[in-house]
């Protein structure tokens, strides 16, 4: 699957991290926040559990069943691996 990333400044120098499927629109839900691009038509694996550059754990599995997959607030913006 390909995503676009979008990202937005947190407290401390952190982001966080918002994927939608590639071309689509960010969700009603989530455009409350001023969300600026940070990449277009990233590869993500099939089977990836997490996105470990965006802290961003089950991707595919937040989008199936929202639309979008965001940041954990655990790890928010912190590029260390997730446990």
């Amino acid at each position: 699957m390909r995503l676009d990333i979008y990202k937005r400044p947190e407290s401390g120098g952190k982001f966080s991290y918002l994927a939608v499927p590639e071309g689509k629109a960010i969700p009603q839900e989530a455009i409350s926040v001023d969300w600026e691009i940070a990449e277009r038509a990233v590869n993500v694996d099939d089977n990836a559990d997490d996105l470990p550059k965006y802290s961003i754990e089950t991707p595919l599995r937040q989008i199936r069943d929202k639309a979008y997959a965001i940041t954990s607030v655990a790890t928010l913006g912190d590029p260390t691996p997730m446990p």
